[in-house]
């Protein structure tokens, strides 16, 4: 008869496994992909390396995981801001902005590490994959806008991959040399003019 795992030892792996992820997403936020060992992971998480493989059969498995963890946190905040977030299309545009780029700039290691920071090759897929989610909230709100009258018509989908493109290359550098107080608002500021420059809302009076 084959050993099945009773619910009290599944629940030992699944948080042993959890408690992995969290320290392996430290390490990386402070470290980047390249310096983050299956070594470094194992010490921080304090286990040993045989218990990560345990969990994970590669270094780039724990990598994708880790990151599509912390992307799919964040895709998931703007996805509400930009569909719940209050006010017009245009308004929550805004405010989409805002949010994605004051969060990078408050976890700015990470954040670098999930935008430009080289990775395991299947890390690189996964960016693909998550680029693809953030454009899709981009051009639901875009949509939105034209049907509103706020917003010139043209394509949601370039517009958005346009935003997308741009809005994280904007944050590279400042991520990778962060800015600080005034400067950083700036940058905050500047973005999201530029954002709604490319979408064509009408400038604020």
């Amino acid at each position: 008869m084959a050993y099945r795992k009773t619910p009290a030892v599944q629940d030992r792996l699944a948080a042993a496994r959890e408690h992995l992820v969290a320290r392996a997403t430290a390490v990386v936020a402070d470290v980047g992909w390249a310096n983050a060992s299956v070594t470094a992971v194992a010490a921080a998480a304090g286990m040993s390396v045989g218990t990560v493989y345990q969990h994970f059969p590669s270094k780039g498995a724990l990598a994708v995981e880790v990151f599509r963890r912390a992307s799919g946190r964040e895709a998931e905040v703007l996805g509400e801001v930009l569909r719940d977030g209050g006010g017009d299309p245009v308004r929550r545009l805004t405010l989409g902005v805002t949010v994605f780029a004051r969060r990078a700039m408050e976890n700015r290691g990470l954040a670098h590490a999930l935008l430009a920071a080289p990775a395991e090759p299947a890390v690189g897929v996964e960016r693909l994959v998550f680029r693809r989610r953030y454009r899709a909230v981009f051009a639901e709100v875009i949509r939105e806008g034209i049907a509103a009258g706020l917003l010139p018509a043209q394509d949601p989908e370039v517009t958005a991959a346009a935003l997308t493109g741009a809005i994280g290359e904007v944050l590279v550098d400042p991520l990778a040399a962060p800015a600080e107080g005034a400067a950083a608002d700036h940058l905050v500021t500047e973005l999201v003019a530029m954002s709604l420059r490319c979408a064509g809302a009408a400038p604020a009076v």
